[in-house]
């Protein structure tokens, strides 16, 4: 899941060398907890995006862990936690099973051909569907390697996160809202226009370097590694604890 490149945003305080001296959280008072509150939430969003998506960030990790954390702390100490907020991507609490959630529309899986002869027959039948909608046009293909992972739908209301599954059978999958909140390449609040109601699919992967540094980590810590990067983003997207899923390198396209 990608975004284009999105501008700072305008008049805040915590986007280009962000002060990180806060008072103590005691001494605000809740109107000015609340407008800090906004403001570092525009700002964490915003510095997620610069270092996930467009992997150009403004700040150091100190610095951000510095705005994070003053979030966190207003949010617990006012109650201003939106279901939106950056600090939702850290997990929730442990589930006893995955809920099904039925799909938007169904969702199709991708047919392998392993011989010329496959790949002849999959061209006639593209041409023969288009025939048959009167389509005249230049007919080109385009390929590129696939994601190996766990497909999923996302779903956003409003322009907030509302939902994630699985694919499943197709017509139902595992509901992995919490698990894939945590992911930071998945926007919690989409930017700019967009429509009242917008479903997504995507790809959940593990890239290759993100794993083979976990896989050592498990080494060393006498775990065993997973085979391969799609065992390890699959078995990681179903953890029934999403705090298992959000210290893991997920990432979603």
């Amino acid at each position: 899941m990608t975004e284009e490149a999105v501008e700072a945003p305008a008049d805040n305080p915590y986007v280009a060398d962000p002060p990180t001296d806060f008072a103590p959280v005691e001494e605000l008072d809740a109107d000015e907890a609340r407008e800090q509150t906004e403001r570092l939430r525009e700002a964490v969003r915003y510095h997620d995006h610069r270092y996930y998506v467009e992997n150009d960030p403004v700040v150091g990790d100190r610095t951000y862990d510095a705005l994070f954390t003053r979030l966190r702390d207003l949010e617990d100490a006012f109650d201003l936690r939106t279901e939106d907020s950056p600090t939702r991507r850290v997990g929730g609490p442990p589930r006893d099973e995955l809920p099904d959630v039925e799909h938007v529309a169904p969702m199709r899986s991708i047919d392998q051909g392993g011989d010329p002869e496959e790949v002849r027959e999959f061209d006639r039948r593209v041409r023969d569907g288009l025939a048959a909608a009167d389509w005249d046009g230049d007919l080109r293909y385009y390929c590129e390697p696939k994601f190996d992972g766990l497909s999923v739908e996302v779903v956003y209301e409003d322009g907030v996160f509302e939902r994630a599954a699985t694919r499943g059978d197709g017509e139902t999958g595992d509901d992995v809202t919490a698990n894939v909140r945590t992911i930071p390449s998945v926007p919690q609040r989409l930017r700019g226009d967009h429509p009242d109601f917008l479903a997504v699919r995507g790809e959940v992967y593990m890239p290759k370097p993100a794993f083979q540094a976990y896989n050592r980590e498990l080494i060393e810590d006498g775990e065993e590694p997973f085979a391969n990067p799609r065992n390890a983003a699959a078995g990681t997207l179903r953890q029934l604890d999403p705090s298992v899923t959000a210290d893991r390198p997920l990432s979603v396209f």
